[in-house]
């Protein structure tokens, strides 16, 4: 069996347990799938929500891992695939009127970016 196409590099980078709603962090990542690294910068340099630092982190990480473990220039890459999956949930209880508790929950997530190389075309 032959390969017709060559499959691309990929470059992961991952953040565990962060301390946000899976679903705040992901209406930023979707806004950076698929964009340049540099536009992707940009943009969660800019974006008012407070995810943004946690994924640029993430982002900034997987361009590091692309120099150092595979020859590429960090700078000159894609956001191939950007995941966020939930994390354990922090369980944790209100007091409320008349002796009652409420449940609070803090919810964690894990976020993964993988980077490709642009093309030359």
């Amino acid at each position: 069996m032959t390969k017709t196409a060559e499959e691309p590099v990929l470059v992961f980078a991952t953040a565990k347990y962060v301390r946000v709603s899976p679903r705040k962090v992901r209406l930023v990542a979707d806004q950076v799938r698929g964009k340049h690294i540099d536009d992707a910068r940009s943009l969660l340099q800019f974006s008012p929500r407070n995810a943004a630092g946690d994924i640029a982190k993430v982002l900034e990480s997987a361009a590091a891992n692309a120099e150092a473990n595979h020859d590429l220039i960090g700078d000159e890459m894609i956001v191939h695939t950007i995941r966020v999956d939930e994390g354990p949930t922090l369980k944790r209880f209100r007091p409320r009127a008349m002796g009652r508790a409420t449940p609070i929950n803090k919810r964690t997530c894990h976020i993964t970016v993988a980077l490709t190389p642009e093309d030359e075309d």
